[in-house]
């Protein structure tokens, strides 16, 4: 129960943040228009009505505020999905790549509703894939770091030769990188997607009797 409750209370909370993003919306572009005029005529100051030319960047502040809770909210939710299934570290690997996957989306949306038209589209998708390239690495690395967690072709504990690597005993995986204690007693982190890339000998399983 405690894990539909947490799934449900994401879900309640994308809802509330929806809601209340078109309502915040709604509001910013009366005040922007007819409240302005009202101000204007209730006032008679003519520098109220020049104040329309800064909407811009208060819608632009409405969105990347409430798409943030909503990212945040989305991935608290798969959070709480996987966590059950698949443990904490894969569940944490995925709401980390939904964070970074929404935060690039936003951003190119929000360039993309700036420009309007085939320009706001253009300048959209110019903006998604420069924030793609930028990314590349870590998304790389968090996709790899998502696959070793779900496949699972080793686990914590099992001794291993990898990337370069040999008689490692594997400590933690997480979304980056994969922790091992050599055998001359230091830690070294792996990146992910070295890992996926290259031949896993798996030495002793954890489980194994020594």
């Amino acid at each position: 129960m405690a894990n539909e409750d947490s799934i449900g209370k994401a879900l309640t909370r994308v809802i509330i943040y929806s809601v209340i993003f078109v309502i915040a919306m709604g509001i910013v572009q009366w005040f922007f228009t007819a409240g302005l005029q009202i101000l204007y005529n209730m006032t008679g100051i003519g520098a109220i009505l020049g104040l329309e030319n800064y909407s811009i960047y208060a819608i632009i502040l409405v969105l990347i505020i409430f798409g943030w809770f909503v990212i945040v909210a989305v991935a608290s939710m798969f959070y709480a999905i996987f966590k059950p299934k698949y443990g904490e570290s894969t569940a944490s690997a995925i709401r980390s790549l939904i964070k970074i996957l929404g935060i690039g989306g936003l951003f190119a949306g929000i360039a993309g509703a700036v420009g309007g038209g085939v320009a706001g589209v253009a300048l959209g998708g110019f903006i998604g894939m420069v924030i793609g390239f930028a990314t590349q690495q870590i998304l790389g690395q968090a996709i790899a770091g998502i696959f070793l967690l779900l496949s699972r072709p080793f686990e914590i504990g099992d001794v291993i030769d990898v990337a370069g690597e040999t008689d490692i005993k594997v400590l933690d995986i997480n979304a980056m990188f994969t922790k091992a204690l050599r055998t001359d007693g230091n830690i070294v982190l792996i990146p992910n997607n070295m890992i996926i890339s290259q031949k896993i000998v798996i030495k002793k399983k954890n489980n194994e009797q020594k």
